[in-house]
C-alpha cells in the first residue's frame, strides 16, 4: 500500500514538473506574436498560430486571453495598428461567442471598439459580421 502511494506521488511530481515546462515553451512560441499582429504580417502569423496548433496542440481561442499587448488583447491590437489583414485572421479564427463575450477589463470588443472611436475600421465591420 504504501509503494502505491509514493508511486503516485512521484507520478504526479513528475507531470507537475513536465506541465511547468510546457507552459514555458508555449510563451516562448507566443513571445513575439504582437509584433506579428502589429506589422500586419498576415503570412507569419498564419505560420505562428499552426505552430502553436500543431506543437502544443492549442487553437486561438485557448491561448488568446492569456496574450497581452501592451494591456490590450490581439484583436484590440489589430484595430489600434491598422492592421486590416491579421486582425481580419484573428476574428475568423475567433469562436462567434468568444467575440461577443467580455475580454479582460470586463468590456466586449463592440462597446470598445464604441469607446475608442474605431467603428470605421474594416476590422470592425468583420466583427459586426460574425457576431
Amino acid at each position: 500500500m504504501l509503494k502505491i502511494v509514493k508511486t503516485s506521488i512521484a507520478i504526479a511530481a513528475t507531470s507537475l514538473l513536465f506541465s511547468g515546462t510546457a507552459q514555458a515553451d508555449i510563451n516562448v512560441a507566443l513571445q513575439n506574436i504582437c509584433t506579428i499582429v502589429k506589422t500586419d504580417d498576415k503570412g507569419e502569423l498564419r505560420k505562428k498560430m499552426k505552430k502553436v496548433q500543431s506543437d502544443y496542440r492549442m487553437k486561438l481561442k485557448d491561448y488568446y486571453s492569456g496574450v497581452s499587448c501592451g494591456g490590450n488583447s490581439l484583436i484590440r491590437t489589430a484595430l489600434l495598428n491598422n492592421a486590416v489583414e491579421t486582425g481580419t485572421l484573428l476574428v475568423k479564427k475567433m469562436p462567434k461567442g468568444d467575440l461577443s463575450s467580455p475580454e479582460g477589463d470586463g468590456k466586449t470588443l463592440q462597446a470598445w471598439i464604441a469607446e475608442n472611436s474605431l467603428d470605421g475600421s474594416p476590422i470592425t465591420a468583420v466583427i459586426n459580421d460574425r457576431i
